[in-house]
C-alpha cells in the first residue's frame, strides 16, 4: 500500500514539547503527538471506493493488513508522526477553553492528484485533550458519521468525508442519554477525510492566551497551505481571508437549509475553516418542517442550534472569529463591514435558494412574499420536507386545483389539512401556479430542475437508526444499501423507493431517530 505523503501540519508548525500523553493545558503548540490505542480485534466493516481513488489506493490495497491496521489505529504509516490538534472554542455560546481533539488522531497529510488530504481517525483512544473522555467511538456513532459525511457530499453540501468504517473489536462504555444509564457498546473508528480539520478554535485559542506571535504562524500557514491565492501576509490578506471563511461558512449554511440538515452543534470549535460541514454528532434532517426543531437533547430547552437559527450562529461563530484574528488586523471595521456583508448575502442567497426550489429561474419582486406565505403554511400541519419538495416538481402551472392532492403525502396528520389550512393551500398553490406562468420553462423542463435541487433520498433519523440496529446484531448490510442509495440522492431509484416516505409512526419519539445526545 502507497501512500504519497507530505505532511505540513506536524512540520511546519509548532509542536506540544511533551510527549507523554496525559491530560494537560497545552500552551504556544499547535498539536500534540500522540499514537493511536492498540485494538484487540480489528475489522473492516466498509470503505468508500471514492475516497480510495481520491488517495491513490485500490480496492486490493483494502484487502492488505496494512491497511486494516493503519486504518484502525494498530500500525503507524512509516515516515509519519500521529497528532491531536490543540484549540479552544465556544460551546453553547460560552467560552469553554482549551478543547483540542479529545477523539480524534490526525494520521497523516496525502497528496494525490494536486488536491491535499488530511487522514484522521475517530475514536483511536486518548490524546492529551481527552479530558475526562476515553477518546473511543461506538458503532453507533461511528455509522452516522460515516454514512452522514459521505451522503452529504452527494447531496452538494461541503463536508469532510469518510474512507473507512470498522470495528475495534473492544467495548466502550457510554451513557448515551447523559441520564445514568451507562452500557457498553459496540468500539469503532471511522477514518475520516478532509483537506484540512482546522477550526475556527484553532485560532481562538491562541487569541484567548494573548499569543499573537503563534496566531500569527497558525494564520500564515493557513493562508499559504489551503488559500494560496490571497498572497503573502499582510493585513490585506488576513482581511481577505476572513472574509473567504464567512462566504464559505454562509454557503455551506444555505445548503443545509436547502435539503433541511440540521448540524446540532454549531460550537465554535466544530466550525471549518474551509466551510466543510464537520463533526457529525447529534445531527438530524428534518421530518415535519419546522423552524424551531433541533436535534440536540443538550439543546432542548434553549433551541440554539435549531434549524431556523442556524444562519444567525453563522454569523455569531465568525464574530468569534473575528475578534481572535482582531490582534492581526487591530481594526474593527473592516471585519465589521464583512459581517455586515454577510447579512445582506445571507437573504439574497437564501431567496435565490428557495427561488430554485419552487423551479424559479426568472425573479419577481413578488417572490419574497409567495415564499413567506409558503413557510407558514409548512407550519400550519405536520408537513415532511423532503417530500412535499420533491413532490411540488409534480404540479403543472395549468392546474392550480391539482397542487394540495399532488402534495398529499407530505403530511403527517392529513385529516387537519381541512378548513382554513386547506384554503390556505388553496390560495397558495393559485398564486404558486399564477407565477409559474411566468416562467419560461416547459412543466417537464422544471421538473427536471426542481429534482436536482431537491433531493429525494436523504439519511433520515430513524434509517441510520435501523442500520445501527442491525450492525448492533452483526448484519452490516444495511449499511452498505444505504450507502449506494445516497451516492444519488437526486435520482428517482425505483429499486430504493421504500425510503421515499415520511418517518414511521414507530420513530416518532424512539431514541437515535427524533433526538440524540452530544454522545450519538
Amino acid at each position: 500500500m502507497k501512500l504519497n505523503i507530505k505532511d505540513k501540519f506536524n512540520k511546519k508548525l509548532p509542536s506540544d514539547p511533551i510527549l507523554e500523553n496525559s491530560r494537560r493545558q497545552v500552551s504556544e503548540a499547535c498539536f500534540s503527538y500522540v499514537t493511536p490505542k492498540q485494538t484487540s480485534k480489528a475489522e473492516l466493516l466498509h470503505v468508500s471506493p471514492e475516497m480510495l481513488e481520491n488517495l491513490g489506493l485500490t480496492e486490493a490495497d483494502v484487502r492488505t493488513k496494512d491497511f486494516l491496521n493503519i486504518f484502525t489505529g494498530n500500525q503507524v504509516q512509516e515516515n509519519t508522526k500521529p497528532y491531536a490538534m490543540c484549540y479552544g472554542g465556544h460551546q453553547f455560546g460560552n467560552w469553554a477553553g482549551q478543547l483540542g481533539d479529545g477523539r480524534a488522531i490526525n494520521l497523516c497529510e496525502v497528496e494525490h492528484n494536486g488536491k491535499n488530504w488530511a487522514l484522521q481517525l475517530k475514536g483511536a483512544g486518548e490524546t492529551p485533550y481527552s479530558r475526562t473522555a476515553d477518546g473511543l467511538a461506538v458503532l453507533r456513532s461511528s455509522i452516522r458519521e460515516y454514512l452522514c459525511s459521505e451522503a452529504m457530499f452527494h447531496l452538494g453540501v461541503p463536508t469532510t468525508r469518510a474512507l473507512s468504517l470498522a470495528l475495534s473489536g473492544d467495548e466502550v462504555l457510554r451513557d448515551f442519554m447523559y441520564d445514568g444509564n451507562s452500557a457498553y457498546e459496540k468500539g469503532a473508528i471511522v477514518c475520516r477525510t478532509a483537506e484540512s480539520f482546522l477550526r475556527f478554535g484553532n485560532y481562538q485559542i491562541f487569541a484567548a492566551r494573548q499569543d499573537e506571535k503563534n496566531l500569527t504562524k497558525l494564520v500564515d500557514y493557513t493562508i499559504k497551505y489551503h488559500f494560496p491565492h490571497l498572497g503573502e501576509p499582510s493585513k490585506n490578506s488576513y482581511l481577505a481571508f476572513f472574509k473567504e471563511v464567512a462566504n464559505r461558512t454562509l454557503k455551506m449554511i444555505i445548503h443545509w437549509q436547502r435539503v433541511g440538515f440540521v448540524h446540532g452543534v454549531m460550537n465554535t470549535d466544530n466550525m471549518s475553516i474551509l466551510g466543510l460541514t464537520i463533526d457529525y454528532g447529534p445531527y438530524g434532517w428534518l421530518e415535519g418542517y419546522d423552524y424551531g426543531w433541533t436535534p440536540n437533547t443538550t439543546d432542548r430547552q434553549h433551541k440554539r442550534y435549531r434549524y431556523g437559527n442556524q444562519p444567525n450562529i453563522g454569523l455569531w461563530n465568525l464574530l468569534q472569529l473575528a475578534n481572535a484574528l482582531y490582534p492581526l488586523i487591530e481594526e474593527a471595521e473592516p471585519l465589521e463591514a464583512i459581517l455586515n456583508q454577510y447579512k445582506k448575502d445571507f437573504d439574497k442567497r437564501q431567496l435565490d435558494m428557495m427561488r430554485s426550489k419552487l423551479g424559479f429561474l426568472m425573479k419577481d419582486e413578488k417572490d419574497q412574499l409567495l415564499i413567506q406565505d409558503l413557510e407558514d403554511n409548512l407550519h400550519l400541519t405536520e408537513t415532511d420536507m423532503t417530500i412535499f419538495f420533491r413532490d411540488l416538481s409534480n404540479v403543472k402551472k395549468e392546474e392550480p386545483s391539482k397542487g394540495l392532492k399532488i402534495v398529499y403525502d407530505a403530511f403527517y396528520k392529513p385529516d387537519e389539512v381541512v378548513g382554513n389550512i386547506e384554503k390556505r393551500w388553496g390560495d397558495w398553490f393559485a398564486t404558486y401556479t399564477s407565477r409559474l406562468q411566468k416562467e419560461l420553462l416547459s412543466d417537464e423542463e422544471r421538473r427536471l430542475k426542481m429534482n436536482q435541487v431537491n433531493p429525494k433520498y436523504v439519511l433520515r433519523n430513524y434509517m441510520a437508526q435501523l442500520a445501527i440496529d442491525d450492525a448492533d446484531n452483526g448484519d452490516y448490510k444495511l449499511i452498505g444499501e444505504l450507502f449506494q442509495m445516497l451516492k444519488k440522492p437526486y435520482d428517482e431509484q425505483p429499486q430504493y423507493q421504500k425510503w421515499f416516505v415520511k418517518r414511521p409512526d414507530w420513530a416518532r419519539h424512539k431514541v437515535g431517530c427524533s433526538m440524540l445526545s452530544c454522545s450519538s
